[in-house]
């Protein structure tokens, strides 16, 4: 009796852990990416900065192959042993990426590869708020109407560098006089503060709800809660902003350094990167990829900032442990 042979098992694919934030990947790549590389992509989030950090001490820098980080953070992860070297072989993408990004921060051209950049700003409801907000003192020191309908983003970085700014000082100040003052502003615009948190991006969302008024935001977030309530406004004050980008890296202990490295370079395919760019509503660093995006996306000032906002704004440097400490300082008396 003939039997038939049993059929080929189907090869098991294999899996890449994705360390970073909450609805900053487009599915339709990462279901594509699955399907060309034979992977499987397991997201694991952090909430915030801090949380990623924890979640890499705690861990000794196990369990993830591609991490997304912040600019100061490359160095830091690097000199913990936490990052590996790209091997620029396996990304021949790179030749898109723009110089200025790549070399933003210390050791990023080496260890990492820029995902996004963008600004921050004031979102807040027009349609709620008497008159336009152009500036961050209207923000730091508000009218009646926003007593308790503000959110800012819980990071010392980011909190400060606004009220710093509103003062027409560096983001980086390293005086400590400038840093009290900016605390001063802080604790005025303290009553006024709903929550020192990061804002859902959803439709339920304070913001879209109408809970919260004005918030300290990134702009792409602020253009994909516009998607939900059009009476959303951004800004960029006229006195600047600071500059953020993320990055990708590989895992020092990752075992899929070379699946980390495809994915990387699969995200940085123009086409790729354009789709992401447009999902993400956060301006590229890949500069073939703005080839493919439509104007209307590439002259959009909340996502592409005008040179003469972009001259007034400026990328966050190391520290010196003393300036963090008094930061830290001033920033954990305000959250309290």
């Amino acid at each position: 009796m003939a039997y038939a042979a049993p059929p080929a098992s189907a090869p098991v694919a294999r899996e890449l852990v994705f360390l970073t934030w909450t609805d900053y990947m487009d599915p339709a790549l990462i279901e594509a990416f699955e399907q060309q590389f034979n992977a499987r992509v397991r997201f694991a989030y952090y909430a915030d900065d801090p949380a990623r950090d924890r979640m890499m001490i705690e861990s000794e820098g196990h369990g993830y192959d591609v991490i997304l980080v912040t600019g100061l953070e490359i160095d830091v992860y690097r000199k913990r042993g936490w990052l590996a070297p790209l091997d620029e072989a396996l990304i021949p993408n790179l030749e898109h990426i723009g110089e200025r990004w790549r070399n933003a921060y210390t050791a990023a051209s080496a260890y990492s590869v820029p995902y996004a950049w963008g600004t921050l700003g004031i979102a807040y409801r027009s349609d709620l708020v008497g008159g336009e907000i152009n500036h961050w003192r209207q923000l730091l020191e508000p009218g009646k109407d926003l007593r308790g309908k503000i959110t800012m983003i819980k990071d010392y970085r980011d909190i400060l560098a606004v009220a710093l700014k509103a003062l027409n000082y560096s983001v980086n100040s390293t005086d400590l006089q400038e840093l009290d003052a900016a605390a001063e502003l802080l604790w005025t615009q303290k009553p006024y503060v709903k929550t020192y948190s990061y804002m859902s991006l959803t439709e339920a969302s304070e913001l879209v709800t109408g809970e919260v008024l004005a918030a300290l935001m990134y702009n792409g977030d602020a253009l994909m809660l516009q998607e939900y309530q059009p009476a959303i406004e951004f800004v960029i004050p006229a006195e600047g902003s600071a500059l953020w980008v993320d990055y990708l890296t590989v895992a020092a202990s990752s075992e899929r350094k070379e699946l980390a490295l495809q994915f990387i370079n699969f995200l940085n395919d123009p086409k790729n990167a354009a789709q992401l760019a447009e999902y993400t509503y956060m301006a590229t660093p890949n500069k073939s990829a703005e080839h493919l995006l439509p104007a209307a996306f590439l002259h959009n000032p909340l996502i592409y900032p005008s040179p003469d906002v972009l001259a007034k704004s400026e990328f966050y440097t190391s520290l010196p442990p003393r300036v963090l400490h008094a930061r830290n300082r001033i920033i954990a008396q305000i959250l309290r």
